[in-house]
């Protein structure tokens, strides 16, 4: 008779935390609504214990903030809120590829470069949610072989806050495609054993505010700006 592994229970603010991002990301709690906490608690039939405790790690994480005798309100994205966290991720995950690079090597370049042709055939056949799944396939592909697990928790987190907010299902070509031409050109620098350029590379093109601001016009707010000169 075999054995398994041992069973791994959540806590009660743990699967409270998962319910609410959950919701987050369907669109079912909106950005800039206040959450009615009895209603709630009562819905998920839970004591207001576990559920302040939940709101508490999401205020901390930047999803909501808890205001004074008005309530529990959910943090809508704004265009200054993507420039930090763009700066935030890149810098992070440069320094993620720096301390995986070692342990990146020709099947690890393989996977990215199967990855990122993924991606391209999942944007040519207009399937956000596989050209979402593989994005994020990519990146962890050096996040997983950084040993700094707190960098790495920030760093999805953070990516949550940039894509389920509620998460969208339309893409932007363009910008998909430039993706690509940059996870490429990241690929390039890791064959050719350049840790450094790949780094800066992630940090001042691929998560660099300024290269990426008129697609996160049109992406997040609907809008078309001319591109800097």
């Amino acid at each position: 008779m075999g054995t398994s592994g041992p069973l791994v229970l959540k806590s009660l603010r743990e699967q409270v935390y998962d319910h609410l991002r959950l919701l987050m990301t369907h669109g079912e709690i909106q950005p800039g609504s206040f959450i009615n906490q009895d209603e709630l608690a009562s819905r998920l039939g839970v004591s207001r214990t576990p559920l302040r405790d939940a709101l508490l790690q999401l205020e901390a994480e930047g999803f909501v903030a808890i205001l004074p005798r008005r309530g529990v309100r959910v943090r809508p994205l704004t265009l200054e809120d993507i420039r930090h966290l763009y700066e935030l991720i890149g810098a992070l995950e440069g320094t993620a590829v720096l301390a995986a690079f070692p342990k990146l090597g020709e099947a690890e370049i393989r996977t990215l470069n199967g990855l990122n042709a993924e991606m391209k055939s999942a944007v040519l056949a207009d399937d956000f949610d596989l050209y979402y799944d593989r994005n994020l396939a990519f990146h962890d592909v050096f996040l997983d072989r950084c040993e700094n697990e707190l960098l790495v928790r920030i760093v999805r987190i953070q990516k949550q806050r940039l894509y389920d907010w509620p998460r969208r299902q339309g893409l932007v070509k363009d910008w998909e495609l430039a993706s690509l031409e940059e996870h490429a050109a990241l690929v390039r620098l890791v064959a050719r054993g350049d840790a450094r350029a790949a780094a800066d590379h992630l940090r001042d093109v691929h998560w660099s505010f300024g290269v990426q601001e008129p697609f996160i016009h049109r992406y997040y707010f609907g809008e078309a700006v001319e591109a800097s000169p």
